[in-house]
């Protein structure tokens, strides 16, 4: 058989239509024509892109995470809240050390308090156990969930 044989049976298989009898009910509920919908449409997170003749700036060429981050550092906010997590204290259960998490784990790393007076201990926060405590240093973390309530019932993205 020929490779043409093979380039036109495959250029028959991508004409010819699905049957329903033949598609899957997950496959005929495709999530991604909800989202080209008109009610449901995601919103554009693109720069208008350079002009002609003409070198974009960052603000024209972003796309998605980098153009969210970057307008809102243009706005003074850190959207992924960066800041390391308190070491100036050591945690309690009456005054824990707060994480917040889009997720319902996070590994955090816990150095002591001061920062840095003890090698860092990996600590696994979940939701299962309220209070989480280094073994090293003792200090007391708790998570904030503030995530999609779907990924606690096992939703993913």
């Amino acid at each position: 058989m020929s490779a043409s044989f093979f380039a036109r049976r495959a250029v028959a298989l991508r004409a010819a239509p699905l049957r329903a009898s033949m598609a899957s009910p997950a496959r005929m509920l495709r999530t991604s024509a909800v989202l080209r919908a008109d009610s449901h449409a995601p919103p554009v997170i693109q720069g208008e892109g350079g002009k002609p003749g003409e070198v974009p700036t960052d603000e024209a060429q972003s796309t998605g995470l980098e153009r969210f981050e970057l307008l809102g550092k243009l706005q003074g906010v850190d959207v992924f809240d960066m800041e390391p997590l308190e070491s100036d204290r050591l945690g309690t259960k009456k005054d824990p050390i707060v994480v917040k998490s889009l997720f319902p784990t996070r590994i955090i790393g816990c150095s002591g308090s001061p920062a840095g007076s003890h090698d860092t201990i990996w600590l696994h926060l979940n939701l299962e156990t309220e209070f989480h405590r280094c073994p090293e240093c003792g200090s007391v973390s708790k998570l904030d969930f503030q995530g999609d309530p779907a990924l606690l019932e096992g939703g993913h993205h």
